[in-house]
């Protein structure tokens, strides 16, 4: 393993290297499947083996070229790609190996935050932008050869700036925004690129003729803060390279969660779906009442012999709203059932969605950065 760089002079920025795993589940499987390399491979339901409702869990570059994408009902992926390679989804697996690679950060960094199964922001204790990009080259390097999993990383003084970097680098690359160029490099980018700008506030910002994150650098402070308050004035500080001091830590509530025993047990996928949607929906409305956003979604089964799964997943930035927390919710139902069909095949007892790391909206106002062998690109 390469030593630690020195640790960064007094007053130096603080880099940051946002990792994303590339297509991760797919990837998992890839290392004990190298015939399959360089071909449509889809993780999720085959559809080709029967009817199902299912959906697309990951999805090779190469299966992406026919417009696949996660979360794509399984029998369309099907229809779009007849040729593609479908596996069953071994989500222990998948956990093990993001332990690996987790390991594998913290013996590079002092500071490890893991966002979900597939990404984190690891601190990058060097002083410059060539530093900086070379310990990014040492863990990409480090991921392939000893883990054999690909990976794309942004880097950045700023988590934020780090993550959008990632989305650029895609597939296998490296992306090195310096500080002076963070304006120069989002200017050209859709506002949409940024984590937190969902469809509403996008459909806002483009209202004000702000499409581009350049544009919204020009757009009038006073314009935006009446139309997103507080979280207006921070895209806009972003926007203009000077996004706001990252926050470490978070006061408030830390968790909320709505549960439901079922009045039989029951093993319906139609069913379950549905209370887990009705769960997420009361849930979010009970959050809004309070003014909470929420960064990671919970979901726990107790089987119908009482014993209990929970599994997790978490957002880059914190959400609101129903949309985000069903979806996720849903997907974590279907991950347990699938690992559960490998099994003893148990009925279901009760569940329970739960909504973490809990901001006020306020707080969610002021705080935009909340954080989840390609060539390296430095920008200039």
């Amino acid at each position: 393993m390469p030593a630690l760089p020195d640790p960064e002079p007094t007053g130096a920025p603080r880099w940051v290297v946002y990792v994303d795993m590339d297509a991760y589940y797919v990837s998992c499987e890839l290392t004990s499947r190298p015939d399959l390399v360089g071909r449509p491979v889809i993780v999720g339901p085959d559809p080709t083996l029967g009817p199902t409702r299912g959906v697309v869990l990951s999805a090779s570059y190469e299966a992406r070229a026919f417009g696949i994408h996660s979360a794509q009902p399984a029998a369309l992926a099907a229809r779009l790609c007849p040729e593609a390679v479908w596996l069953p989804a071994d989500f222990p697996r998948y956990e093990r190996m993001a332990e690996s690679v987790r390991a594998l950060l913290r013996r590079h960094s002092p500071r490890v935050v893991a966002l979900s199964i597939d990404e984190a922001a690891v601190d990058c204790p060097v002083a410059d932008a060539a530093g900086a990009e070379r310990f990014a080259r040492e863990l990409k390097d480090a991921l392939t050869s000893e883990l054999g999993l690909p990976a794309s990383l942004g880097v950045a003084t700023h988590r934020t700036v780090a993550k959008i970097a990632s989305d650029r680098a895609k597939p296998g690359g490296i992306v090195v925004v310096p500080p002076d160029r963070i304006a120069a490099f989002l200017a050209p980018l859709p506002v949409g690129a940024i984590p937190g700008v969902g469809p509403k506030t996008r459909a806002v910002l483009e209202s004000l003729g702000a499409a581009t994150i350049g544009a919204l650098a020009e757009a009038p402070g006073a314009v935006l803060r009446a139309q997103l308050g507080g979280f207006g004035e921070e895209l806009r500080r972003l926007a203009r390279g000077d996004p706001a001091p990252e926050v470490e830590e978070e006061h408030g509530p830390r968790s909320r969660s709505a549960a439901r025993t079922l009045s039989a047990d029951s093993a319906d996928p139609d069913e379950l779906a549905r209370e887990v949607e009705a769960l997420a929906v009361g849930l979010a409305a009970s959050l809004a009442s309070e003014h909470l956003r929420y960064q990671t979604v919970t979901l726990a089964v107790r089987w119908s012999d009482f014993d209990r799964v929970q599994r997790s997943r978490s957002f880059p930035s914190a959400q609101s709203g129903p949309a985000a927390l069903a979806t996720t919710a849903a997907r974590l139902l279907y991950e347990i059932r699938a690992a559960e069909g490998r099994g003893r095949g148990r009925a279901v007892r009760a569940l329970s969605v739960g909504a973490e790391r809990l901001v006020a909206e306020e707080a969610r106002q002021r705080r935009l950065d909340e954080f989840g062998a390609g060539t390296a690109l430095t920008v200039k």
